[in-house]
């Protein structure tokens, strides 16, 4: 499907209840970028003239920063806050140092989390597809399900165009990603001058023919991730190129019921993966499953796949997991609900 629109390699991303911290080795040598982290609220508006609502610039980020301890010779800096970008997921550099930012404004606004909707859980555990999602939220919500539709995600394009190391130039490269079924977007890459932007249900492909620093036609490659509603944050994100050249990415056990290009049906509704394609989203496969939140990805330099999957809430621990080919870890969502976690 295709619609007209009106690296660094390595990074991590921290979330806390009021700053994200974000670390990465960027065209400025060593660098930590500390961003404000503020759940706003927008006015109801159509795609074209969306302007959510942006904290003004303030001394957040730089209070932030100082409280960061640096590894001896590591230089701490601020790149960019409020009100060039806001509410940040992810995060991309390219190799010429531009930066994509998933801005997120839809939690609690059509990104929902089960804890609390407690009175839709079980018809959320039968949930075979995201269609059935969709007509599940019609059933509870009614004609207020259109709210769900309000608030958007979108793609921020972050630029250094003087060269003094600060992002200073600020465009929104794609929005419009708001419908009742849509988000969170969390994840980000650039690869050959086209941008992947993993945005449940959908992997998207996204290019700026103009060059003017907003995408002007996006391609659907995929859709059908994230049947359940579960959890928030447990997204379709990880977005790495791998060295055999395709797309990897991971979701959280949100589940998935995808129909490939050439038309296989994946479908585990119940579980995380990771997925790889071909980057015209060509020849789609499940490299893993039964992972519960798997959220960046991560080769070496051999080639081994890596990934860090969230604990279930239950005092046990976050995982290192080494991702193995055809793998099945063993989560099932529906464990979650269950006093021990399940087996």
């Amino acid at each position: 499907m295709t619609r007209s629109l009106p690296q660094m390699k390595y990074f991590s991303v921290t979330l806390c209840a009021a700053s994200v911290r974000i670390s990465a080795l960027t065209p400025w040598r060593f660098v930590l970028v500390a961003v404000s982290l503020c759940v706003t609220a927008a006015s109801v508006l159509l795609a074209d003239d969306y302007k959510p609502q942006v904290a003004a610039a303030s001394r957040e980020a730089e209070l932030a920063l100082e409280g960061f301890v640096l590894p001896e010779g590591m230089k701490g800096a601020l790149l960019a806050a409020e009100p060039l970008l806001a509410n940040p997921v992810a995060f991309s550099v390219t190799n010429d140092g531009r930066v994509y930012v998933c801005e997120t404004f839809r939690q609690e606004a059509g990104v929902e989390d089960n804890r609390s909707h407690m009175n839709w859980l079980n018809n959320d555990l039968r949930l075979e597809s995201v269609e059935e999602r969709l007509a599940m939220f019609k059933r509870f919500l009614g004609d207020d399900v259109q709210k769900y539709a309000t608030q958007h995600d979108r793609i921020r394009l972050l630029r250094d165009t003087d060269g003094d190391g600060t992002l200073e130039t600020s465009t929104v490269f794609a929005d419009g990603f708001n419908d009742i079924l849509d988000g969170t977007g969390a994840g980000v890459i650039e690869v050959n001058g086209d941008v992947f932007y993993t945005c449940i249900p959908k992997l998207w492909k996204l290019t700026d023919t103009d060059h003017d620093g907003v995408a002007d036609q996006r391609d659907a490659l995929h859709h059908g991730y994230g049947v359940r509603v579960a959890f928030r944050g447990h997204d379709l994100h990880g977005l790495v190129l791998g060295p055999d050249g395709r797309l990897y990415f991971s979701l959280g056990d949100r589940g998935y019921n995808v129909i490939t290009k050439e038309g296989v049906r994946l479908k585990r509704p119940d579980c995380g993966a990771v997925f790889r394609c071909d980057p015209d989203g060509s020849n789609l496969e499940v490299f893993a499953y039964g992972l519960r939140n798997p959220q960046e990805l991560a080769f070496d330099d051999y080639g081994n796949l890596f990934t860090v999957d969230n604990n279930s809430d239950s005092g046990d621990q976050a995982r290192l997991v080494y991702v193995v080919q055809d793998s099945d870890t063993g989560w099932r969502m529906y464990y979650q609900y269950l006093n021990d976690r399940g087996p």
